[in-house]
């Protein structure tokens, strides 16, 4: 569990041409990190009309939203997006150009879900995984 909270807090080569979106230490990020990028064009819009924004980043055409690990759970991204488990991004050197007001690095990751379906205009889509999520009562 340590390398959720801790091991990806600095920026540094990642698996295979990626690199790890350095989160500024001061914030709180207990839920780990994943990221979410949207080609750069939808950047701008994307942030204004967000009702609450943590850390993005910005990296060759992309921007990076951080959110809690495991935000792509039954959600099906549009196919513009990219979803980068531990917040590994496929960029050179990405550079963060919105830090929260608040105490964490995340954005709501649901409301961004819509928000960016709505701007690339695709219709939101879910996938459930198949798993009963509520235990039948007796």
């Amino acid at each position: 569990m340590s390398h959720l909270l801790t091991g990806w807090r600095g920026a540094g080569p990642g698996p295979s041409g990626t690199v790890r979106l350095p989160v500024p230490p001061s914030l709180s990020a207990t839920l780990g990190c994943d990221a979410v990028g949207v080609p750069a064009r939808f950047g701008f819009r994307l942030l204004s009309h967000l009702p609450r924004t943590g850390c993005v980043f910005a990296a060759d055409d992309h921007w990076w939203w951080i959110v809690p690990t495991g935000s792509d759970l039954d959600l099906d991204w549009p196919e513009q997006t990219v979803y980068a488990t531990g917040a590994f991004v496929p960029a050179a050197r990405p550079r963060l150009i919105h830090r929260p007001e608040g105490h964490t690095p995340y954005t709501p990751p649901i409301p961004l879900f819509l928000m960016v379906c709505q701007v690339m205009g695709v219709a939101p889509s879910w996938a459930p995984s198949g798993d009963e999520r509520a235990v039948s009562a007796p």
